[in-house]
């Protein structure tokens, strides 16, 4: 037996509860996981408070991540013992997830726990993290460098935010974090950003073309936050988008694509292939260090998750959450 946070749909609606579950309730997979930690990320919040259409089939257990150890394999790639890490590839959406003390997956999935960290702050980093390092890697891949200017992040208090700013910073850019918290300035600074924003400058219906504001951007927003970034990027620059909290519409026009040359980058972090993820991993390990991590970390019990899914939809919640099983 096992707990696990339990997502079912009943004629009444949705229905979510920690259970306990009987192993033989896994779904099918050729690698079962000991989880050690997870993380309640947006997604997963909006799986359990049913508010967005996350899960696809039901009952689900959710967590789109999970940091654990092998019990057992009939895989080559991995044997009992081994730590391993996982991100995405619909996990907690058409597969039982990570909010659980196991999980049953495809081994293809998987990849080797990155030695740089421990279970706890791997998950401190989680998909958010992880996305965050996709975004920089691929403005790297446009030529885009420190010496060009400043780059703009949106929904910089929340998880990729963070890591973005902080990976940024890192890196030696100049940071420009836009905000609906302006009161959390002081979080954000602390993290590396340089100037701080109001949300409200960019989250309106706004030109075409407007001035040129910063060489790059970082967008986890969508919709018309997008299109003002869009919209005020230099020319030649590149805006990497990897989320939709403000919407899934793009009310854009072509205009900085053929009038400035700015080339817009998808971010899928969900299907990525397995060499991206563990190289995004390797330089993850090289770029952050642990204090930053506990700076935008809060651990959580697993009865706790539920409640806190509610809080952070609610926009209480500042940069990471994990869950920790051993707690």
């Amino acid at each position: 037996m096992f707990k696990a946070i339990l997502i079912d749909k009943h004629d009444a609606g949705q229905q979510v509860a920690l259970e306990m579950l009987d192993e033989a309730r896994l779904p099918d997979g050729d690698v079962t996981v000991r989880v050690d930690c997870s993380t309640l990320n947006y997604k997963d919040a909006l799986a359990i408070t049913g508010k967005g259409p996350v899960v696809r089939q039901f009952p689900m257990v959710p967590g789109i991540d999970l940091a654990g150890t092998v019990e057992s394999s009939t895989a080559d790639a991995y044997r009992p013992g081994d730590a391993v890490l996982l991100n995405g590839w619909g996990v907690g959406e058409t597969h039982w997830g990570g909010l659980a003390e196991k999980a049953r997956l495809d081994s293809r999935w998987l990849i080797p726990h990155p030695a740089a960290f421990t279970a706890r702050q791997s998950m401190a980093i989680g998909t958010a993290g992880y996305t965050a390092m996709l975004s920089v890697m691929a403005l790297e891949k446009q030529g885009v460098t420190p010496e060009q200017g400043e780059v703009l992040v949106t929904g910089a208090n929340g998880g990729v935010g963070s890591y973005a700013i902080a990976l940024l910073a890192r890196l030696g850019y100049r940071v420009m974090a836009s905000t609906g918290r302006l009161e959390e300035a002081d979080y954000l600074k602390g993290l590396g950003a340089e100037q701080v924003i109001d949300r409200a400058e960019l989250s309106e219906p706004g030109r075409p073309l407007a001035k040129e504001r910063w060489a790059a951007a970082i967008d986890s927003v969508g919709s018309h936050t997008l299109a003002n970034v869009l919209a005020g990027t230099r020319h030649g620059g590149a805006v990497a988008a990897c989320g939709l909290a403000q919407g899934m519409d793009l009310p854009a026009t072509v205009a900085p694509f053929i009038l400035r040359g700015v080339t817009l980058v998808g971010i899928d972090s969900v299907m990525r292939p397995y060499a991206d993820r563990v190289e995004a991993w390797r330089r993850l390990g090289e770029l952050l260090a642990p204090g930053q991590l506990d700076a935008i970390t809060r651990t959580i019990s697993l009865e706790e998750a539920i409640d806190t899914a509610g809080e952070l939809l609610a926009g209480r919640v500042r940069g990471r959450v994990v869950v920790d099983m051993m707690d």
